[in-house]
């Protein structure tokens, strides 16, 4: 069975990441993979390392032990790997059929420091799935209900609707479309894709609301409309193909990745993102 793979480092940023991870799973009727990087070039004894891999096995069966009873369909299960971060939950997303990768991304207070800034940056720009992004302290014991999707005139910007129609229809939840332009030259072609967009959900039974705002700061005013409106989830893209975004996430997915306080979707543009029970 194909799993949501999910990285752990022990914290409450990660223990997020899992009870959203499970009630994704839980609807699309798929596993769950947790999985636990144990770094190769520590700064540490043998017997010391021994210790930390025994407490990290010991973690995992509790957790899995714990969370098992909430899922309805798939199993939870655990790994070790050994290897860098980003590589090895990559891998996992491989090796498991992954439609989906789900991080923490604070990692301040708990067992290893993974999550926070640049390894998840990381783990975005190699991973072969979406990646949602989740920060300690969202509430998400609670519906998901609102969606935000940004749309500009950049030819890969509606790429990530299909992402976002399989997250609303997992969830029944509401797409906010929102046309981002910096200059009024860009508002024909801006309205353009934004209509095409919305005939999209439309045809998707998607319930949806639209707004346009100008920005000087794209970041900010995303950032912004999503407290505005609530949202439960920001999809985005990575805003360069695969092979690029390997190298470079690109500066607007970075600092939304790093800034967010609400779970992002991270999509590579041309991603084939469906999920579906296959």
């Amino acid at each position: 069975m194909r799993s949501i793979v999910v990285g752990t480092d022990f914290s409450s940023g990660s223990i997020v990441a899992l009870e959203l991870a499970i009630d994704i799973a839980n609807k699309m009727e798929c596993g769950v993979k947790l999985v636990w990087a144990r770094r190769e070039k520590i700064l540490a004894s043998e017997d010391q390392q021994v210790a930390m891999l025994h407490t990290a096995e010991e973690k995992l069966r509790e957790m899995c032990e714990k969370y098992q009873p909430r899922m309805t369909s798939g199993l939870l299960r655990w790994e070790i790997c050994s290897g860098k971060v980003s590589s090895v939950i990559s891998r996992m997303a491989r090796h498991n059929n992954a439609p989906l990768i789900v991080i923490g991304t604070n990692g301040a207070s708990g067992f290893e420091k993974y999550w926070m800034g640049s390894t998840a940056v990381r783990i975005v720009q190699e991973s072969p799935v979406p990646v949602l992004t989740i920060r300690e302290g969202f509430n998400f014991h609670k519906n998901l209900e609102r969606i935000v999707v940004p749309i500009r005139t950049n030819i890969n910007s509606r790429q990530k609707v299909p992402a976002a129609v399989s997250m609303a229809k997992l969830f029944s939840a509401q797409i906010h479309v929102l046309g981002l332009y910096d200059s009024t030259d860009q508002m024909s072609q801006l309205k353009a894709y934004v209509n095409q967009t919305t005939e999209i959900l439309k045809k998707d039974g998607i319930a949806h609301e639209v707004a346009m705002r100008k920005y000087d700061n794209y970041c900010d005013t995303l950032l912004d409309y999503a407290r505005e409106v609530n949202t439960d989830l920001i999809v985005i893209n990575t805003e360069q193909d695969r092979l690029v975004s390997q190298l470079f996430l690109g500066t607007n997915a970075q600092q939304i990745v790093h800034n967010s306080q609400r779970p992002v979707l991270c999509v590579h543009p041309a991603d084939i993102f469906f999920f579906s029970k296959t």
